[in-house]
């Protein structure tokens, strides 16, 4: 029987998240096992489904010791640019297709289809579908440019693919950092890159996958007899619930979301019972609400 292979990244303090995607691959109905590399720590985890990793793992890989000295003091950076050397890892040890997800990610329809583009095309990327009006929110426009055409938090990959996953694991040790003027955003800007230098690369339009509250204009929600279906036809696959996801639905402005939400928040509490989503949503940085009101001053004056 077919296995579907995923794979996450996370530090210990966050794998109750890892928990809770694993539940939702596994009400899915599918056989799968979801590979988890631990990025802080040496100890020995366990959980249905479930296999862990750990760096050491990684000893004879030559580019994941090149990110990990490079980045061992950088929790995120570190966890960002080994997802490449991950799948790269994966394909070559232990199956012909694994898709990535970042640890905030939960399932709730099937996603049997994606697995199945796989075996017609090397890697899968999900648009962040951001506004893109040039005539209001041009702010929204112009993000697509700083920060990447495809979130990162989701990746599928064949063997055919193991080229590029190189390629993208040579970009991030180059450089994984915020950095417009050179144009670069952590692990993601390169992304961009993927569909012009991999003929295989397939852009996923599906719009129920990877539904976040940065795409509700373009994924627009809507309620069709007791379901939730984007663009009045695509069933929600998965949500990253990154914190801006988790502030928008909780504080009222991607409200029908909040069903799904309030199903992820109750998983989550199954694996730390004292947890306060709050906790999860983060203000938003004053950095760049002070960026935003830059770009208001200059557009206004006509720079």
């Amino acid at each position: 029987m077919r296995v579907n292979h995923f794979c996450t990244i996370s530090t210990v303090s966050h794998l109750y998240k890892v928990y809770a995607l694993a539940e939702s691959l596994a009400n899915q109905k599918h056989d799968f096992l979801l590979h988890v590399l631990v990025s802080d720590s040496d100890e020995n985890f366990a959980f249905a489904n479930c296999r862990f990793w750990k760096l050491n793992d990684f000893k004879n890989e030559s580019s994941a010791q090149n990110i990990i000295n490079k980045y061992k003091s950088h929790t995120d950076k570190l966890r960002w640019s080994l997802k490449p050397v991950f799948l790269k890892f994966l394909l070559s040890t232990e199956a012909a297709q694994v898709i990535c997800v970042d640890n905030d990610v939960f399932f709730y329809t099937d996603y049997q289809f994606l697995f199945d583009l796989l075996n017609e095309h090397s890697l899968l990327l999900t648009p962040h579908y951001y506004k893109h009006n040039p005539k209001k929110e041009q702010n929204w426009l112009e993000a697509n440019f700083r920060v990447g055409l495809y979130n990162a938090g989701f990746v599928g990959v064949n063997r055919n693919a193991v080229n590029t996953l190189q390629w993208w694991a040579d970009c991030c040790e180059y450089r994984c950092e915020k950095n417009s003027w050179r144009g670069l955003f952590d692990d993601q800007k390169y992304l961009d890159l993927i569909p012009v230098i991999d003929e295989g690369a397939h852009i996923v339009r599906h719009k129920g996958c990877n539904v976040a509250s940065w795409n509700t204009d373009y994924c627009k929600r809507k309620t069709i007899d007791g379901e939730l279906k984007i663009n009045d036809k695509y069933p929600v696959v998965f949500i990253h619930f990154n914190p801006f996801t988790i502030r928008e639905v909780a504080e009222g402005r991607d409200a029908l979301l909040l069903p799904l939400y309030n199903v992820y928040a109750e998983t989550l509490k199954k694996y730390k019972p004292d947890l306060k989503m709050e906790e999860l949503e983060q203000a938003e940085p004053l950095l760049d609400k002070l960026k935003y009101y830059v770009w208001k001053f200059m557009t206004e004056r006509g720079n």
